[in-house]
């Protein structure tokens, strides 16, 4: 592998890409992890499609395209996360298969290609219940006596819509709590292992240390209650 590296960029819908919503968060990670690496980006490739369906890769001219010459300048192609490329093993097993390699900036370089597969399975159960946990709430609001959808066809983001919204929104949100809590856990065991107990001193001394919350906001004794909580949660 040369010090050559092809960036891939891809957000979901058009609307992220007219934003530049997640866009230019992407692009930075690919840019600080290449200076850390020591690599030159020698093209780059946006994409605004789903990652769905067997036939993604030909719905997605651009990660062909990229492919196309990670193979002419044997170089790998980088992505922010691994989501870019697709959440569904198969679809990553047959990317594995073109010989190219990937590179996912968040996972670091040295990262076996087999894992992406692990990873790539996981991020897949994941999805799958969501859904099934979507569809478990869905009918338990019905058992409730919920009203979903409009009858009237007036309103065409209709109530069953905005609860699978809301119900996944909240799983999202739950798994990066979760994420933050793990991250942050060796930090809050050597403040307490220093003697900092109480709340309002590990908020305090979070802020001095300009750790910020997963919001990017200022610690308040609530917001370490709460994520005391999750990390309690943890396996």
């Amino acid at each position: 592998m040369n010090n050559r590296a092809i960036a891939y960029i891809r957000v979901s819908t058009d609307m992220q890409g007219r934003s530049g919503l997640g866009l230019d968060a992407q692009r930075q990670a690919i840019e600080d992890f290449c200076a850390r690496e020591g690599l030159a980006i020698r093209d780059s490739f946006v994409e605004v499609e789903t990652g769905k369906g067997a036939d993604a890769l030909d719905r997605r001219p651009q990660l062909a395209a990229a492919l196309h010459t990670a193979s002419l300048f044997h170089a790998p192609i980088i992505v922010a996360k691994l989501d870019r490329l697709s959440r569904d093993v198969h679809f990553i097993s047959s990317l594995m298969s073109k010989k190219v390699p990937f590179i996912v900036a968040a996972f670091g370089k040295d990262i076996d290609p087999f894992m992406l597969h692990i990873y790539a399975a996981v991020a897949q159960k994941e999805r799958e219940m969501i859904s099934e946990r979507t569809r478990s709430a869905l009918k338990a609001a019905k058992a409730r006596g919920v009203r979903l959808g409009n009858p009237k066809g007036r309103d065409t983001f209709g109530d069953e819509a905005r609860m699978r919204a809301w119900v996944q929104s909240a799983e999202v949100r739950r798994a990066k709590a979760l994420a933050r809590a793990k991250a942050l856990t060796p930090t809050f065991r050597k403040l307490r292992a220093d003697g900092i107990t109480s709340a309002n001193g590990l908020a305090a001394t979070l802020n001095e240390q300009g750790i910020a919350t997963a919001q990017g906001k200022h610690w308040t004794a609530r917001a370490v209650i709460n994520i005391e909580q999750l990390i309690r949660e943890l396996p």
